[in-house]
């Protein structure tokens, strides 16, 4: 294999004679690497899976039975693989979950195991399958990488024994972790990362004593991984963004999206734009348990993504981003969260508040009446402010301006500030806050703030489809969240979405009785 790039090269001729397959695989990986070097930019990749699930069984299956169902989700990932390899991809990233699916217990996950070494005994399974216990996952894994020149990251299950000379060691001998790998383009393996924040279902796994901030150096740029539910949490997304400056964050998924704050699509690139990051999305896609939304977001937007809820098919995406974001001329300036909405009065009287439920948290609401306007509602410290416009105010669509400022602690603990503008169910105001796919009324502008105690907080705004606008919105640097242009779409929600990290911990204030 030849390539010549008559712009970096001041020969172009074509070697003498094919060298041996090792020194071909040195030859083309330096070139990548040179490639990529000569490059500010990357091409990044991400396969939404429509995993192929086992049966649920009491008993364990059989090693053999177990490798087989895993092979046939790997058939379907390599080809994926090898598409976005042929189409320059560098990276790409596979969802949590995508080898095996779900559907476990304890004993019955344990044949899909193996044990996966830490990276710094610089492996490659590929050409060394026998190095340590059998691996044939990692071993395909590292092949699919090394044959098609570029970076895998998969999500697999690793085990490791332990006994009682360790005081946490379960009572089966073993520790079971949901475990991101991630194989160079000459197959090595680089990462390895147990997720830490393990969503309640997943009673197979074990959390790491410690959490883990995994990070590898790449020709372009410094990349961090965490897994699905650790979004939500400091340890360890905020410690890989704000203290080891990753560029890029790789982002194996099984997210079941919850309307109207937390669909995938939505969420992610609110992330990306929040911390500033690169963000590399891979979900699987299984819709009947409201599984889809995968995406390539930049700080600036998304770059492409995808939501299906209609069909069961699987999709790659493939997208260039900038290698350093942060170097980069489009990088958004610091934001000020609160500096606006301080500096201007209540624009309204709260004297129509009403109180409404999101994902089990009640929010103060006052209802957007007039087809243009400014509103204020308050919830303890946070105030949100709207300014806004409609196109058309519609008899039969009702919108809410929403504040929320408390401990959410329904599947996971975890303080929240929220502002939103949001569309109701129905015109019964009852409604405000169930979850809406789709609206009519368009906005000619908006434009949302809040007096956040929190430096954290991730914009959203979700068009009607739960479709996204990316280049339709701003953040300005005193924290208004702010159309660009007239909004294309209907808009289902327009969100500031606040995370106070340190308020975690607080114990829920109980109510005071009715009567002292």
């Amino acid at each position: 294999m030849f390539v010549c790039d008559s712009e970096h090269s001041r020969s172009c001729e074509a070697p003498a004679m094919l060298p041996s397959q090792p020194l071909l695989h040195a030859a083309v990986f330096a070139l990548a690497v040179l490639q990529a070097l000569a490059s500010d930019t990357f091409t990044a990749a991400v396969y939404e899976h429509a995993v192929i699930l086992p049966d649920a069984t009491v008993e364990p299956v059989s090693p053999d039975d177990a490798l087989a169902l895993m092979n046939k989700n790997m058939d379907v990932l390599e080809g994926a693989i090898k598409e976005a390899a042929q189409q320059g991809a560098h990276i790409i990233v596979t969802p949590e979950d995508g080898i095996y699916g779900w559907r476990f217990t304890r004993g019955t996950i344990y044949p899909y195991l193996e044990d996966i070494p830490d990276p710094a005994v610089n492996w490659i399974p590929c050409t060394d399958p026998t190095r340590f216990a059998p691996a044939p996952v990692q071993e395909r894994l590292s092949c699919m990488a090394r044959n098609n020149s570029i970076y895998v990251v998969a999500n697999i299950g690793d085990k490791k024994p332990c006994n009682s000379s360790d005081a946490g060691c379960p009572s089966d001998g073993r520790y079971q972790y949901n475990t991101d790998v991630v194989f160079d383009p000459e197959g090595k393996l680089v990462a390895r990362y147990h997720k830490y924040n393990l969503f309640m279902p997943e009673t197979q796994f074990n959390y790491p004593k410690e959490p883990e901030a995994v990070t590898f150096e790449t020709p372009f740029g410094k990349f961090g991984i965490f897994t699905c539910f650790d979004i939500l949490f400091w340890e360890p997304a905020l410690v890989l963004v704000s203290e080891l400056q990753v560029d890029t964050v790789l982002f194996p998924t099984a997210w079941m999206n919850v309307l109207p704050f937390l669909t995938a699509v939505e969420f992610h690139s609110a992330w990306a734009m929040g911390m500033g990051v690169n963000f590399l999305a891979a979900n699987t896609h299984y819709t009947s348990m409201s599984m889809t939304g995968s995406g390539i977001y930049a700080p600036d937007g998304a770059r492409t993504y995808y939501y299906n809820m209609k069909t069961e098919d699987g999709r790659l995406l493939i997208a260039e981003l900038d290698s350093h974001p942060r170097l980069s001329p489009a990088f958004p300036p610091a934001v000020n969260w609160s500096l606006y909405a301080l500096s201007v009065e209540r624009f309204s009287p709260n004297d129509h508040d009403f109180r409404g439920r999101i994902f089990y948290d009640w929010f103060t609401f006052t209802e957007v009446t007039k087809p243009e306007g400014n509103l204020t509602v308050c919830q303890k410290d946070l105030c949100c402010h709207l300014s806004y416009k409609v196109a058309g105010k519609r008899e039969d669509e009702v919108y809410v301006l929403g504040a929320f400022d408390g401990l959410h602690v329904v599947e996971g603990q975890y303080y929240l500030q929220i502002c939103t503008l949001l569309k109701c169910k129905t015109t019964d105001l009852n409604t405000c806050g169930q979850p809406v796919e789709t609206a009519q009324t368009k906005f000619e502008m908006f434009s949302l703030s809040g007096t956040f105690g929190t430096n954290y907080v991730f914009p959203e705004v979700l068009y009607s489809g739960v479709q996204l606008a990316p280049g339709e919105f701003e953040v300005l640097n005193d924290g208004r969240l702010i159309s660009k242009t007239r909004p294309t779409k209907p808009v289902v929600t327009v969100t500031l979405f606040g995370r106070w990290y340190e308020k975690d911990h607080l114990k829920q204030v109980p109510q005071p009785p009715a009567f002292p």
